[in-house]
This record gives structure tokens, C-alpha cells and sequence, in this order.
């Protein structure tokens, strides 16, 4: 069924996000200070560096918390003890688990005051950061040119409430949405659809987006669209005063009104480079542990049928890019392949071709797009250019999957709609879920959910 065309914008060219804000490197370096007094305190124990240094990797592994308008002290000390105290749980884990020598184990009794101490410290040194920060953002130090996105009465409330309180650190330059009768504070600085231009024309920091006239489906548009701007982007949830809104690193709140931080984790530059390399060094063991695998189905594909082993076939990729995907062939050769929908009873498929299929053994090869740098483990699945150009006229948001690489298995996969006409709302729904929230635990825990669903032989 169509649905309603989406509100025309230009999507921007690939750019990871490089944004840091003012005084980034404050919590990091308050960390190290309290971590390296209590490593004085005791005597530079060697068993207080170690320690130190592991507390500080988890301290500052989230990324996403330098993005924080308003952390509070009240609001993160248990966070900050629950940090120490996995520290010490992996440390009491090694010795555990590990034969070391009695002096070792002695002198790792120690923890018991390093670990206090720690947590103890950290939260002095946080509470100094925290403190320091808000003065420099009064000051007018550290503050952030900041747009609004909406004309209404809570986005005017919004930047008064900015404006009247510069410890924030949000210097609000203007509106963007449609021009009001005169009762805004601040300049409209363009229509919601120039987002992009008017953040780099006007060197903006920080995206409130605090609703207005702009339907919702078209506002999603306009912020994927937009993804890749250098400015973080708020918004602020809708019906918030009806009830509690979830605490957490992604949520601010500037007097009352809450801030949902946009992660977009995927289109990171520290994030694309993790991925990458998890992709690298995956697809390179799982080619050399499935090598006898592939050989014997290389094999079995040449005596199965008339035709080529491989099947090579064009795909959307990132961006709309065409590449070619490589699997293995299970049909005997056809010209069609790129136009006809798979049904599970066609009888092109061969005896050979049927096993591969059931077994997914046919997407191996698709290892080596993966190596080339097309593709990636996890992901969503690419599809043919004759499809991809349907759905995307038909399905809401379907173009919005190619924000990162195609992957051989996803989240849409291991929930069961990765065939099926029917299914392809959903699983645009799915895929674009997985990007807006990747993590590489979630893509081990994708990888693992796709082990077990081969095992039961389930056929999504």
C-alpha cells in the first residue's frame, strides 16, 4: 500500500561525526587526578596503577556521557561507585581464575582499601569537574551556539529559559521552522528542510529540536537527512508532563524540560573504525575456519549443475552505491534472477542448491565483501536495484536503511523477516532500529541469536 511521499530533502554525503564539546577532556583528566592521589596515598602500590588504570578505561568507555548538558553529581554517584566496583570484580576475577604466585595474591589484598579509596576519590574529582564546568559555561567560557527547532510555545519557553540561564552553556542564535507573527525572542533562521545549511552557516553546536508545525514523519525525514551534521542533536519528548521520562546518559533536562540526546552511534568516527575492524578481524577468522566448509560446497555446486560456482549479483549498498555480491549459486542459471522474487517452491533450485539455502552455507562467500569493505557482518540486508526502487517508493523510511553498510545477517533477521513481500514495512521498521542503536555488543549478540536460529533450522 503507498503511503503518503515524504518531505523532500537532500541527503547529505558520507561524514562520520567529529563534535566535541567545550571542556570534553575535563572528566577524563579529573579522573586520572583522583585515580593517581589515591594511587600516591598508597604508597604507589603497583597494585593501585593497575587498578587506576582498568577504573579509568570504564570510567570513560560511554562516549556519549561528554555529551551531557547538565550532569549533576546526585544523579551519577552510583554510576560512578557501580564503575569501581566492576573494576574490582574483574580484578578479584583474575586472581580467581589465574594461578599467580602467593606474593601476587598478597599483595592484591590491598584492593580492599584501593577500591574505597577509588570510588571515593572519583567522586570527589567529578564533583570538582562538574562544579568547574558550570562556572566556566556562567562565564560565557564554554557556551554553544544553539538552535531551536519549532516555533510554538514550548520551544520559545525553551530559549528563555536559555537565555535566562547561562549555566547551561546553550547560547541560543535562533529559530528554525516557520516564520511566527513576531512573538519569537530570537530570529527564524530558515524552514525545518535547511537544518544542515543553516547549522553550518551559522556554526552551530548544539540541535534542540522542541516540535511546532512540522508533521512528526516529516521531521524524522529531516533530522536522517541531517544525520551527519557536526552539531548534536535534542529533542524533546512529547507528553513529557504527563509522566517520568527514563534517566540516564542520554537525558538532560534544562529546568524541568527534558532533552533526549541522539546518539546516532553508528555514523561516528570512533564507531565506524570499531566496526570495521570487528568486521576485519571476523570475516578473516570465519573465512579460515570455514575454509574446509567452503571447499566441499564449492565442490558439490560444480557437480550439482551446469554453471558457474559463484553467483554474482548487483545490490544497494551505503548510499545507494551499487556493488556485487558474491554467493554461492544454489539455482540452475537463469536470466531473471535479478527481477524474480524467490519462492521456496521454485523448482530452478537444486538438490545441492536446497541444502546450502536451509544451511545459509550459500552466504559464506559474501565473507569477501565483507573483507573488501562492502559489506558488513551485521547489518542491514542489501537488496537488488530493481526492489530497492519499489520499496522505496512504497515503504516509509525504507532509504534510510542505506545510511550504513548492507550486512549477511541483522537485527531483522534473527527476528524472523528476512523473506516475504509482506514483511518489508517491518523490516525497514527493524533495520533502521539497529542503526539508530548499534553497539558492537549488539552486533555479537546478533551474530550469537544467528548461530541459534541456523541450529533450530528456523526460516525467517
Amino acid at each position: 500500500m503507498a503511503v503518503r511521499e515524504p518531505l523532500e530533502v537532500v541527503f547529505q554525503p558520507p561524514r562520520a561525526l567529529r563534535f566535541r564539546p567545550p571542556l570534553s577532556s575535563l572528566l577524563p583528566v579529573a579522573d586520572a587526578v583522583a585515580l593517581g592521589i589515591v594511587y600516591v596515598l598508597v604508597g604507589f602500590h603497583p597494585v593501585a596503577i593497575v587498578f587506576a588504570v582498568l577504573t579509568f578505561l570504564i570510567l570513560n568507555s560511554d562516549s556519549s556521557r561528554i555529551f551531557r548538558i547538565n550532569p549533576r553529581l546526585g544523579d551519577d554517584a552510583a554510576w560512578l561507585m557501580g564503575r569501581v566496583a566492576v573494576s574490582l570484580l574483574l580484578l578479584m576475577s583474575v586472581v580467581a581464575v589465574a594461578k599467580l604466585p602467593l606474593d601476587i595474591r598478597a599483595h592484591l589484598s590491598n584492593l580492599t582499601v584501593i577500591a574505597p579509596l577509588s570510588a571515593i576519590a572519583v567522586i570527589i574529582g567529578r564533583a570538582a569537574a562538574y562544579a568547574l564546568g558550570r562556572a566556566a559555561k556562567a562565564r560565557g567560557v564554554a557556551s554553544e551556539r544553539t538552535l531551536i527547532v519549532g516555533e510554538g510555545e514550548l520551544a520559545i519557553g525553551l530559549a528563555k529559559t536559555l537565555l535566562d540561564h547561562q549555566e547551561f552553556g546553550l547560547r541560543p542564535v535562533g529559530f528554525l521552522g516557520r516564520v511566527q507573527d513576531g512573538s519569537a525572542i530570537l530570529p527564524f533562521l530558515g524552514e525545518c528542510t535547511e537544518l544542515d545549511h543553516v547549522v553550518h552557516e551559522h556554526s552551530v553546536s548544539r540541535v534542540l529540536v522542541a516540535f511546532g508545525d512540522t508533521n512528526d514523519k516529516d521531521l524524522a525525514t529531516v533530522l536522517r537527512a541531517s544525520e551527519r551534521t557536526p552539531a548534536e542533536i535534542h529533542v524533546v519528548p512529547r507528553f513529557f508532563e504527563l509522566s517520568g521520562i527514563p534517566q540516564g546518559a542520554a537525558v538532560d533536562d534544562v529546568c524541568g524540560i527534558p532533552l533526549f540526546h541522539l546518539r546516532r552511534p553508528a555514523l561516528r568516527s570512533a564507531a565506524r573504525l570499531e566496526k570495521r575492524g570487528f568486521d576485519l578481524v571476523g570475516s578473516t577468522l570465519l573465512l579460515l575456519l570455514t575454509a574446509p566448509l567452503l571447499a566441499i560446497a564449492a565442490l558439490a555446486v560444480r557437480v550439482s549443475s551446469p554453471g558457474p560456482i559463484l553467483f554474482r549479483q548487483k545490490r544497494v549498498g551505503l548510499n545507494g552505491r551499487i556493488f556485487e555480491i558474491v554467493k554461492f549459486r544454489t539455482m540452475r542459471v537463469n536470466d531473471d534472477s535479478d527481477t524474480a522474487w524467490f519462492s521456496g517452491e521454485d523448482d530452478r533450485v537444486t538438490g545441492v542448491g536446497r541444502i546450502l539455502r536451509m544451511t545459509s552455507i550459500d552466504e559464506l562467500p559474501q565473507l569477501l565483501n565483507v573483507l573488501r569493505g562492502e559489506m558488513s557482518l551485521v547489518g542491514p540486508r542489501p537488496e537488488r536495484p530493481h526492489y530497492t526502487d519499489q520499496f522505496a517508493a512504497t515503504v516509509s523510511r525504507y532509504d534510510d536503511r542505506h545510511r550504513v553498510l548492507g550486512g549477511i545477517t541483522g537485527w531483522a533477521q534473527i527476528h524472523g523477516r528476512s523473506r516475504g513481500l509482506d514483511a518489508v514495512p517491518e523490516r525497514a521498521r527493524l533495520d533502521n532500529y539497529y542503526i539508530e542503536n548499534w553497539s558492537v555488543w549488539r552486533d555479537l549478540v546478533i551474530i550469537v541469536r544467528t548461530i541459534a536460529v541456523l541450529l533450530r533450522g528456523d526460516d525467517g
